[in-house]
């Protein structure tokens, strides 16, 4: 059996999420400002790197929402600027230089991006702010695959791993590419044979496993909740350390007998050079997001666990994850 692998800084793994709130922190009319009046947040931005209907933009439209509902912001503008595996939206946020206004939802997906897309932007060059959610991945196939269990799955996989084509909504370098990378090493395949395709975001994998373009989809299972309530998709398995709540009957690799652990995340970062007290308007806007009600409820609804921290704690992580997802991609001959 292979060695087990956690990817999240101590192994690699990938995210995120995206929230705004004002915890005392308060806007002026033009949505620039911090006093102290209780009065919601105005004119803050969210970018999503992805198109409609993945995690990022998921994780992002929850946490406008949330603001919105618990009169934290009012008016938060999601947008999608899709492109190269996120790092069009990560060059936009570091040509933004200054605008305290504008944040982008990201996570591990970006991290890999910038690194196989050879951007000239990179996440160190942003602000960082929080770090909000980790989300275990999952392995899914459509109803009527033949794969009823993983390790049916696995034994196919082995037996014809270029034959087997596996989707995911990230570019080379991103959680849906690492997944199927590590677990391919955990039960012996060489992952140079590995037939990954990738989609940009889950809103584009989705109809490809269920259109059978892919023989399974490595992805964060919260993306296709609805899908499995359906009856559409099937879960093979969990990446998590222990079962997951929301897909109860549904087992972990480790119980499958495949001795892997993978977990993402999602945070949200800043352009440069933004002023504190714009910087303070965001962490606290989003400290506040994490700590109401309607927050635990989403975390609780999306099986989404609790990450939350901010400014240099995330940016410690970040600089950690950097270097583990660069580590990885050089073993895999991908940078």
């Amino acid at each position: 059996m292979a060695t087990r692998r956690t990817l999240l800084v101590t192994a690699v793994a990938a995210a995120t999420t995206l929230a705004l709130v004002a915890c005392g922190a308060t806007a002026e009319k033009d949505g620039s400002g911090s006093g102290n009046d209780g009065t919601p947040v105005t004119g803050l931005r969210i970018m999503v790197p992805n198109t409609p209907g993945g995690g990022y933009d998921t994780t992002a439209r929850t946490a406008a929402k949330v603001m919105e509902d618990a009169k934290i912001a009012t008016g938060v503008q999601v947008f999608n600027l899709p492109g190269a595996g996120g790092t069009v939206g990560l060059q936009r946020t570091v040509n933004e230089r200054g605008n305290g206004k504008l944040a982008m939802q990201m996570g591990l997906g970006v991290v890999g991006a910038s690194y196989t897309s050879k951007s000239t932007a990179t996440l160190t060059q942003t602000t960082p702010l929080a770090k909000m959610i980790e989300e275990a991945g999952a392995i899914v196939v459509p109803k009527d695959s033949p794969y009823k269990t993983i390790n049916d799955l696995v034994a196919a996989w082995k037996a014809n791993p270029k034959g087997i084509a596996v989707g995911g909504g990230s570019s080379p370098g991103g959680p849906d590419h690492l997944l199927p990378m590590q677990l391919a090493k955990t039960v012996g395949i060489d992952p140079r044979h590995v037939n990954f395709v990738s989609y940009d975001g889950g809103g584009e994998l989705l109809p490809a496993v269920l259109g059978g373009k892919v023989a399974f989809g490595a992805s964060g299972f919260g993306e296709f909740l609805d899908q499995v309530e359906a009856g559409q998709i099937r879960v093979l398995a969990v990446t998590s350390e222990a079962p997951i709540e929301a897909l109860r009957d549904v087992p972990t690799l480790k119980s499958a007998g495949i001795d892997l652990v993978f977990t993402n995340w999602r945070g949200i970062v800043a352009p440069p050079g933004i002023s504190e007290a714009d910087k303070k308007v965001w962490i606290d806007v989003l400290t506040k997001m994490h700590e109401s009600e309607e927050w635990k409820a989403e975390l609780k609804k999306r099986g989404w666990t609790d990450a939350f921290v901010t400014g240099d704690e995330f940016g410690t992580f970040l600089t950690e994850q950097d270097k583990a997802v660069a580590d990885v991609l050089k073993q895999l001959g991908l940078a």
